[in-house]
């Protein structure tokens, strides 16, 4: 390796220490490595200020295809992936708005109503929730409502939110690799390659349900003893008496207006790619219509947005631009290629656990990136079906991305709500559950993969 692939991995590995042991907070951790990859690295190693604003990339905000790209593409070449995070700060304005009439409240009373608030029915049936919504909406926007239910919930039954927000990020990260718009690693691999949402449906939806009941099990009997209520619950000597779902919703016209918002929102991103919107303009068309009609509380929810969590991904996204512009990444996939010989077992196997684990350490967005051309140049070399190399790049980077805290975007972003509300989930809580989890559904993805297209 030369001097700057040596300095961007230290940086990397400094940077993830640092976010392991919480000396610091996480962003800033990360935009400390940030700073200093653009300084060590991109200027002092590589000489490059050309480099620094690719990886900045602020002029993609200028360009008409980052707002309406009707048939094109959305990956990105590398560094701050600035449709994310305008994206997820839409929804973050539209989820405090949501919560702000009621709208989370009533869903956590109706659902603790409808399973008696027996705590392992809520828990798999938020895990079912969890990746059935991720199947159509962004995993991040899922988490990001269905992490607020899980706490609002569990503050009434007086039980700790931690394991079934761990659970839920979990089956998120399944359901979204079902679809091509349920996962941001799914969008670059579809719309790069040309696959639709049907295509993924039919091919990852099936190992994604295969996986899902297996981890549901998995959790089911690893998380509930934990699960305990504190509360008693109705029916029961001295139980408190919880109140009428319909008494959560403290605004009728905010209330109704919120699930109008939100089945707009669903639409958008469902149709997105008939349409030509770029996730980036969901996100600002949704934020929009909702300080619209938030009206005197538009500056407040403004407030809200978790700022925090955005710079984290700024920071990260600097970062994993340095290994992508030294050309780690690209050594990674090259040593893919040199393995893998024309054994297509032997090529599916080590595509799928290598971008499982470097996913898990690397965000999966730019890893996919990377890794898109790669799979092309290894179908077109060894002859085996591009196909089946793209279901195996989406299994491996969106199921691969459960195992750590930083390894997909919904992770970052439960973990960010629960700290919120003042629940801290630590990496080695987290990973003591996510990682045995996410060896038990690769392994399954590698079988499925091997009896359904090799």
């Amino acid at each position: 390796m030369n001097i700057s692939q040596v300095m961007a991995l230290l940086i990397f590995v400094v940077m993830f220490i640092l976010i392991i042991t919480e000396v610091v907070e996480r962003y800033q951790a990360t935009l400390l490595a940030a700073f200093a990859t653009i300084i060590v690295v991109f200027l002092l190693c590589m000489h490059s200020t050309k480099i620094v604003w690719d990886v900045i990339s602020i002029r993609d905000l200028v360009h008409g295809e980052f707002w309406y790209a009707p048939g094109h593409g959305t990956a990105e070449n590398g560094g701050i992936n600035w449709a994310t995070i305008i994206f997820l700060a839409g929804m973050m304005v539209m989820v405090e708005a949501m919560a702000r009439s009621g709208f989370f409240r009533f869903i956590c009373l109706a659902l603790a109503k409808l399973v008696h608030y027996k705590p392992t029915r809520l828990l798999v049936i938020f895990m079912l929730m969890s990746a059935a919504l991720s199947m159509f909406i962004d995993s991040i926007t899922v988490v990001l409502f269905l992490a607020s239910v899980t706490v609002e919930l569990t503050n009434l039954l007086g039980m700790d939110p931690i394991p079934m927000i761990i659970a839920e990020i979990f089956c998120s990260n399944l359901g979204g690799a079902a679809t091509m718009c349920g996962d941001p690693p799914n969008i670059i691999i579809g719309t790069e390659l040309g696959y639709s949402f049907g295509d993924f449906l039919v091919n990852t939806g099936v190992i994604s349900l295969a996986a899902l009941v297996l981890a549901v099990l998995f959790f089911y009997f690893s998380l509930r003893k934990q699960l305990v209520v504190h509360n008693t619950a109705p029916g029961e000597a001295g139980h408190i008496e919880y109140p009428d779902p319909k008494s959560a919703i403290k605004d009728r016209k905010g209330f109704f207006r919120s699930w109008t918002i939100f089945a707009i929102a669903v639409l958008l991103l469902v149709t997105h790619s008939q349409t030509g919107l770029t996730v980036a303009t969901i996100g600002v068309l949704i934020a929009a219509i909702t300080l619209v009609f938030a009206e005197n509380q538009a500056m407040k929810l403004l407030k809200t947005i978790d700022y925090r969590t955005l710079l984290f991904f700024v920071g990260l996204f600097v970062v994993v631009g340095g290994l992508e512009q030294t050309g780690l990444l690209s050594v990674i996939a090259g040593v893919i290629a040199k393995l893998s010989g024309g054994n297509i077992y032997l090529t599916v196997a080590i595509i799928l656990w290598i971008s499982a684990i470097c996913s898990g350490f690397v965000d999966n967005i730019p890893f996919a990136a990377t890794m898109v051309p790669i799979i092309e140049s290894l179908s077109a070399s060894l002859g085996i079906p591009l196909s089946t190399l793209a279901w195996t790049l989406s299994i491996g980077t969106d199921f691969g991305g459960n195992a750590t805290p930083i390894g997909a975007s919904a992770n970052v972003v439960g973990i960010s709500i629960a700290a919120k509300n003042g629940h801290l989930i630590s990496w080695s809580k987290y990973c003591r559950y996510a990682i045995p989890a996410t060896i038990i559904t690769v392994a399954t993805g590698m079988v499925m993969i091997y009896l359904i297209h090799c």
